[in-house]
C-alpha cells in the first residue's frame, strides 16, 4: 500500500525525468485479471472526466534472504505469498476526493476461475476461500478477479509490495509519525506478535519497525485483522502528509532513492510498465488534498458458517452501499465533488502521453475514449436468458421471461433477439459478451435498455452477447430500479479522514508495558 504514496514523490521528480528513465527495465508487471468476467476499464462521466481505481496488495512473499528475514515464520519460506494488505483506492473523476476501501485479509469469499498467461486454470472455489488465498491463484491478477466479481468495480491498475518493500520506502522517507494510546509491545506468551514495541504517544517510525506497525495484530484494538486495517489506514494517511510538508524531498538524492526503493519493491500490471505512465499517475494522485482522503473498511459480519470462527464476510447491504459509492463516483465523506467543467478532464495513465514529456498531460482536455461504432440493432444477435431467481436461489424463476423480454427487444428493432433455454442466476441484469469486436453493441443493448455500463462484463463463458434478465426484472419492461445511491459512507466502514493528525490506536488489554 505504501507503493502509491511513493509515487506522489515521482511527481515531484520533473527535475530528474531524465534520471528515472533507466529505471524502465526495473519494472516488474504481471497480468491485471485473469479472471473470466472483465468490466473493462472506467468509464468517462459526461464531461469527458474519467475516475481511476487502483488495487493496492501487500504480499508476504518469503521468497529471498531480505524477506526471509523480515516476515519471521521459517515455516514459510518458499511458500505460496499470501495477499495478506488489500485495500481499493478510487480517484474520483474530477480529481476532487479519493476514497480507499480496505478488505480483511480474514474475509471470506467465493474464488473465481482464474486462468494464468501459461494456460493452468486455477477452477472457481466451491466454497468460502481466505481472501488472501486469491495470491496462489496465478498472482495478483486473480486477486484483481476476486476483487471484480465481489464489488462490480471496474479496476485499472494494480500495485503489489512486499515486505522489503515497505521497509525501504519508510527508510527513504526519513520515518512516519503515529500514535498509540498506551505503551505496546505486540508480544504473546507464546512468541507471537509483531514485535513492535513503543510508548504512548507519537513516534516516529520507519524501516523494520513501519513494517511491524503495518503487520501488527495483537497489541490493536481487539487483537483481530480489523484492528490492524485502521492502523494501516492510520500509517497511509499521516504517510501522505509527509509527503507534502516534507521539504527533505526536494534533494534530488533524497528523490532518486525513494525512486529506486518504489521501483524495486513494486510489481505492477503491465498498463503501468513505464516511468512516464507512473509519472502521469502520480501527477493524478496529488490532486486530492489530505482533506478530501478518505479510509475506509469494508463493513463485515463474523462468519456463522461452521468452522469459520474468527474469520468474517461482507456484511450484507452496508457493503454493497459501499462500492456502489465508488461505482457511481460518489466521495465516502459526504462532501460530493467538484463541479466539473467540460473541457478540463483528467486522461488516465494508458500509455498514450509522449515518453519524456512530463509536462502534466493530466490537464489537457481530452475526450471519452474512441471505440467502433455500434451495428444497427437489426444486425445485433443476442441471447437472452431468464435469471431471476437471483443468485442465492432464494425465488423460483419468473416464467418466460426470457421470451418476454426477446419480444421487448425484436419491438426495439433488435430483430435478432430470441430466447435461450439455458437459464442463469443474477441480482441484476448484466448483459456478457465474448469478444472484443462485441464491446460497443453490447454497450448500445445496454442504452437502449437503460443499464449503467457496469453491467456490461466481457468474459469467455458466454458465446457473442447474451442478456441476462435477473432478479430486478421480474416483470415490466424495464427492470426495477435501484433505490438512491448513499451520498456518505455507512458508520460501519469506519471512516478516517486524511486530514486527522490526530487519530491514535488504541491499545489491547495485556499488551501494555
Amino acid at each position: 500500500m505504501s507503493s502509491v504514496l511513493s509515487l506522489l514523490i515521482l511527481g515531484t521528480a520533473a527535475a530528474g525525468y531524465l534520471y528515472y528513465r533507466h529505471l524502465n527495465g526495473n519494472i516488474q508487471t504481471d497480468a491485471l485479471n485473469l479472471g473470466e468476467n472483465r468490466l473493462g476499464g472506467s468509464k468517462p462521466n459526461a464531461f469527458g472526466q474519467t475516475p481511476l481505481n487502483i488495487l493496492l496488495i501487500g504480499s508476504d512473499a518469503r521468497n529471498d534472504a531480505e524477506n526471509q528475514a523480515l516476515g519471521g515464520a521459517s515455516d514459510t519460506f518458499d511458500g505460496p505469498p499470501l495477499a495478506d494488505v488489500q485495500m481499493l483506492l478510487h480517484l474520483s473523476a474530477d480529481r476532487s476526493n479519493m476514497s480507499v476501501i480496505s478488505m480483511p485479509r480474514d474475509t471470506m469469499l467465493m474464488m473465481p476461475k482464474c486462468t494464468e498467461p501459461n494456460g493452468k486454470v486455477h477452477p472457481a472455489s466451491k466454497g468460502l476461500v481466505q481472501t488472501n488465498e486469491s495470491l496462489q491463484r496465478g498472482g495478483p491478477g486473480c486477486t484483481v478477479a476476486a476483487w471484480t466479481e465481489l464489488t462490480k468495480i471496474p479496476i485499472d491498475h494494480f500495485m503489489m509490495i512486499d515486505f522489503k518493500g515497505v521497509v525501504s520506502m519508510a527508510d527513504a522517507i526519513g520515518g512516519v509519525p503515529v500514535c498509540v494510546e498506551q505503551n505496546v509491545h505486540s508480544r504473546t506468551r507464546d512468541g507471537k506478535g509483531s514485535g513492535l514495541k513503543l510508548p504512548a504517544g507519537e513516534s516516529i517510525i520507519q524501516g523494520e519497525t513501519a513494517l511491524q506497525w503495518l503487520r501488527t495484530r495483537y497489541g490493536f484494538e481487539d487483537g483481530t485483522d480489523i484492528g490492524r486495517t485502521h492502523a494501516q489506514h492510520q500509517y497511509m494517511n499521516s504517510m501522505a502528509r509527509e509527503f507534502r510538508k516534507n521539504a527533505k524531498l526536494t534533494n534530488p538524492v533524497k528523490l532518486n532513492s525513494l525512486a529506486q526503493a518504489a521501483i524495486d519493491a513494486m510489481v505492477v500490471d503491465t498498463g503501468l510498465n513505464k516511468i512516464d505512465k507512473l509519472y502521469d499517475l502520480s501527477m493524478e494522485l496529488k490532486k486530492v488534498p489530505p482533506g478530501r482522503i478518505t479510509m475506509t473498511t469494508m463493513p463485515w459480519v463474523y462468519s456463522s458458517k461452521p468452522g469459520l470462527d474468527g474469520r468474517v464476510e461482507p456484511k450484507a447491504g452496508e457493503a454493497e452501499d459501499l462500492f456502489r459509492m465508488v461505482r457511481e463516483d460518489i466521495a465516502l465523506d459526504g462532501q460530493g465533488s467538484a463541479s466539473p467543467a467540460p473541457g478540463n478532464a483528467s486522461t488516465p495513465p494508458d500509455g498514450s502521453a509522449t515518453a519524456g514529456t512530463p509536462s502534466a498531460p493530466a490537464q489537457q482536455p481530452t475526450t471519452a475514449p474512441t471505440t467502433a461504432a455500434p451495428a444497427s440493432p437489426a444486425k445485433i444477435a443476442v441471447s437472452v436468458r431468464n435469471a431471476t431467481g437471483g443468485k442465492d436461489g432464494a425465488e423460483v424463476r419468473a416464467k418466460n421471461r426470457a421470451t418476454d423480454v426477446a419480444s421487448l427487444l425484436v419491438g426495439k428493432g433488435y430483430t435478432k433477439a430470441t430466447a435461450a433455454t439455458q437459464t442463469g442466476a443474477e441480482d441484476t441484469t448484466v448483459i456478457r459478451f465474448s469478444g472484443d469486436g462485441q464491446a460497443a453493441d453490447a454497450g448500445a443493448l445496454a442504452t437502449a435498455l437503460g443499464l449503467p455500463a457496469t453491467s456490461v462484463q466481457k468474459t469467455d463463458e458466454v458465446a457473442g452477447i447474451v442478456l441476462f434478465v435477473g432478479k430486478d426484472w421480474r416483470t415490466g419492461d424495464a427492470p426495477t430500479p435501484p433505490p438512491p445511491a448513499p451520498t456518505k459512507a455507512p458508520d460501519s466502514a469506519r471512516a478516517l479522514n486524511g486530514d486527522d493528525a490526530k487519530a491514535c490506536m488504541k491499545i489491547q488489554e495485556g499488551f501494555t508495558w
